[in-house]
């Protein structure tokens, strides 16, 4: 530590250890030490006490839409990086839909990377689509620096981003399993949602019985059995039907390579509290009933789910009409979704170093970035939140640091304020109040 620029010191550290007081001290942007609470400050270090507000690892969010360019309008890289630094994440990684062009082949990975460089206020990395015709584009995306592949199993609900059908599923997961890549899955089965209701209008039950569980679990399903065929690693976005969890706790056992995430939003959110025409609180595959969600929980206690991401989703106000057919879905949530979860996650009997594993050490591992990212660690990027936990604020959409400020969230009680967010020993967020935009463009390094 005696070549430190930079000592955090605190009361309550969660490191990979557990949580503890202790002193991180940092160099050129890297976490250099982590000692005892008292141990003394170098000559020339700037000591930073954090009493007992809790110092985590800074988040990462691998389930992001920026939308930028081509439908700005809706988010951006300025705002959305604003939005996450100001809930303490400090690295996101953006899907390949919902901009234009979508991330599909590397001259449109190129441009993306072009609009984000000089407006991310926190690292961004970005995953490349999966579409039918694009199979050459997998390989060379890969070599670009992609984290990965997004792919559709139904109909994504925008026309230039076309889901897979099941030969087509098989050609391009042939393709990513021969360079060890990971595909990462909305699995709704297309046949199982037409033949369910379609009544449209305002009544959420309306539109919660026109997304069964049963779309979940069979594309489910059939993803792991072509995990399983051609060993390849396979990830499966956004689950919200508790029906799917023992398939896929049964592929695990079996060695199957798949991984699974839920969002604060279903942890959080029930169907029972929905009010009809609210379509801020819109989502594919939906919010589902309380019953579902405590099974959720369980199965994120017991690592059957094995991380929490925000799927941010965002549009203009003017879609979230009162008609949940026609509605966007989507929830934004980079602001909230640390307090989200802190808030039931401590209701439930959790503790912050669950959440941690879920919203940082596991999502940076998802990514291939746990070298660097997700834990308070020497050799590990300066990235840090700035928790005081058992303080409560209520949501204001007034408040919020994405463009379009719908929240399903506007007027709950939450738990957890983010006094301030650090990326590699650098204060860019305190106290609401924003430094100039300091995050880099990451690529996959391995």
């Amino acid at each position: 530590m005696s070549d430190a620029e930079l000592v955090l010191r605190s009361t309550r550290v969660i490191t990979p250890e557990g949580t503890r007081a202790a002193s991180v001290a940092v160099t050129d942007g890297t976490i250099t030490a982590v000692q005892p609470y008292d141990a003394p400050v170098p000559d020339g270090a700037r000591l930073e006490d954090l009493g007992d507000d809790v110092l985590l690892p800074g988040l990462v969010d691998t389930h992001v839409h920026v939308n930028d360019p081509g439908r700005t309008e809706w988010e951006g890289f300025w705002t959305a990086t604003r939005a996450a630094a100001a809930g303490g994440i400090t690295t996101l990684i953006d899907m390949p839909l919902n901009s234009l062009p979508p991330t599909t082949t590397v001259g449109h990975l190129r441009t993306k990377q072009r609009v984000a460089a000089d407006k991310a206020h926190i690292d961004v990395g970005f995953w490349g689509g999966a579409l039918p015709n694009n199979v050459k584009d997998l390989r060379p995306l890969h070599e670009a620096g992609v984290f990965g592949f997004k792919a559709f199993l139904s109909p994504s609900g925008v026309d230039e981003f076309p889901h897979l059908g099941q030969e087509q599923l098989a050609r391009s997961l042939a393709e990513i399993a021969a360079f060890d890549g990971l595909l990462i899955v909305h699995a709704e089965d297309p046949h199982h949602l037409a033949a369910a209701p379609q009544h449209g209008g305002p009544r959420y039950a309306d539109f919660l019985a026109s997304r069964p569980r049963d779309a979940e679990d069979t594309a489910i399903a059939h993803l792991v059995d072509q995990a399983k065929r051609l060993g390849a690693r396979v990830h499966v976005l956004h689950l919200s039907s508790s029906d799917a969890l023992p398939v896929i706790a049964a592929a695990k056992a079996d060695g199957v390579r798949v991984t699974v995430e839920t969002c604060p939003h279903y942890l959080t959110l029930t169907a029972e509290e929905v009010p009809d025409g609210a379509s801020e609180f819109k989502c594919c595959p939906p919010i589902r009933e309380a019953a579902n969600q405590d099974l959720l929980w369980q199965a994120l206690a017991d690592g059957t789910i094995d991380c929490v991401v925000t799927d941010h989703s965002p549009s203009t106000a003017d879609l979230k009409t009162d008609d949940f057919s026609t509605a966007w879905g989507g929830i934004s949530g980079l602001q909230l979704s640390l307090p989200a979860v802190w808030a039931e996650a401590r209701r439930r009997g959790h503790g912050l170093d669950d959440v941690v594993r879920w919203m940082s050490t596991r999502t940076a591992r998802l990514a291939g970035l746990d070298a660097r990212k997700g834990a308070i660690a020497p050799g590990r990027d300066a990235d840090f939140a700035v928790l005081a936990p058992d303080e409560t604020f209520t949501v204001d959409p007034a408040a919020l640091q994405h463009r379009n400020r719908v929240t399903a969230y506007a007027g709950r009680t939450l738990h957890g304020v983010v006094r301030s967010t650090w990326l590699r020993g650098r204060r860019i967020m305190a106290d609401g109040e924003f430094t100039e935009p300091k995050g880099r463009l990451l690529t996959r390094t391995h």
